[in-house]
């Protein structure tokens, strides 16, 4: 859906990783028989009754078999069921140990990680984690960068109370890593926004306010019509590459099994060791939010017309000395069978 005003830009398809580092969905990428195999029927035998713990954002705790997950995931209503018939899920994979270890497809899930082949975009010491991901038809994350807030975020399975039509979502980011998104079974539209529109996206966190990115409230949130959209729709076989720090939203236009695999594009000193999901700033974008922070609070010693000189005077030397200029690069689009770099 185009949003007037706004402008959307088609996500090209290409056959290799972009080397302008911009989303780009890939295709004719080998991830092994999984695209064969991973029916409902299949992901029930393999997974099993092991017992799994969902999170979800209106704050719910539940635990269910995998097997029954799968199978609600796949229903469009449900006769049991914990808050509605309509309800829908959501499964994002988690380390054997959350506060310690990233998620890995092959250690949670060993029968499924052997029919899904990781694509070979990165040396394998960069590799971080590999997440298994499931979605109910209807179901949309909110627009978000893969980042952790100061006090921390939780991963979490959403189950709603509206109809699916009219699911409301944010939009962020998901990692300061690159990220592969591989589309294994089902339709997915993917929404995605450079880090350079930020300023228009009316962050909270690493998250938009903006609920409904399709038809935005312009009168609460008018700078939002002047970032650019990108959009792309993953059939099954897809490979998004989502570069690092760029905001998506993601909408399941049907019952789908998705697998994510993040790596460390930059320096391995450059990630907090600390940190499972991989979504924590940069240890030096830390370290400079934290001055920020403080510089803030000293502003806020000085009368309101001083105040306002000397942070515009701050908001001018971090363009000067920190901006990278404008791109003049026009996206390209290419067929499924054209390699563009």
């Amino acid at each position: 859906m185009m949003m007037q005003g706004s402008e959307e830009v088609t996500v090209p398809v290409y056959t290799a990783v972009d080397r302008e580092r911009r989303p780009a969905v890939l295709r004719g990428v080998s991830l092994g028989p999984c695209l064969d195999k991973w029916s409902m029927d299949y992901l029930r035998e393999k997974g099993g009754d092991r017992e799994m713990d969902f999170l979800h954002k209106n704050f719910l705790y539940r635990t269910l078999p995998f097997d029954v997950f799968v199978q609600r995931a796949a229903e469009s209503k449900h006769s049991n069921f914990f808050i509605s018939e309509e309800e829908s899920y959501y499964l994002r994979s988690l380390g054997d140990d959350p506060r310690r270890e990233p998620a890995d497809l092959r250690k949670q899930f060993p029968g499924l990680a052997e029919d899904f082949s990781i694509p070979d975009f990165f040396e394998p010491e960069q590799f971080f984690s590999c997440v298994f991901r499931i979605s109910s038809c209807g179901l949309q994350l909110w627009t978000h960068y893969d980042v952790r807030e100061r006090k921390g975020r939780k991963r979490w399975m959403k189950m709603r109370r509206q109809k699916r039509e009219t699911l409301g979502s944010k939009m962020g980011i998901d990692c300061v890593m690159d990220n592969l998104l591989a589309q294994v079974t089902g339709k997915k539209r993917v929404v995605l926004y450079s880090p350079r529109d930020a300023q228009h996206l009316y962050l909270s966190g690493d998250k938009s306010e903006v609920l409904d990115i399709d038809s935005p409230d312009l009168e609460r949130y008018p700078e939002f019509v002047k970032a650019r959209r990108y959009e792309c729709v993953l059939e099954p076989g897809d490979v998004l590459f989502i570069p690092a720090l760029w905001f998506h939203n993601t909408l399941a236009l049907q019952f789908g099994v998705g697998v994510n695999v993040f790596w460390r594009h930059l320096k391995a000193e450059s990630y907090d060791k600390k940190d499972p999901y991989g979504n924590k700033d940069p240890v030096a974008a830390a370290r400079a939010m934290q001055v920020l922070e403080r510089a803030l609070q000293a502003l806020e010693e000085l009368p309101p017309d001083y105040r306002d000189f000397y942070a515009r005077r701050m908001v001018l030397r971090i363009q000067n000395s920190a901006y990278c200029p404008e791109p003049d690069v026009a996206v390209q689009r290419c067929s499924p069978t054209e390699n563009c770099h």
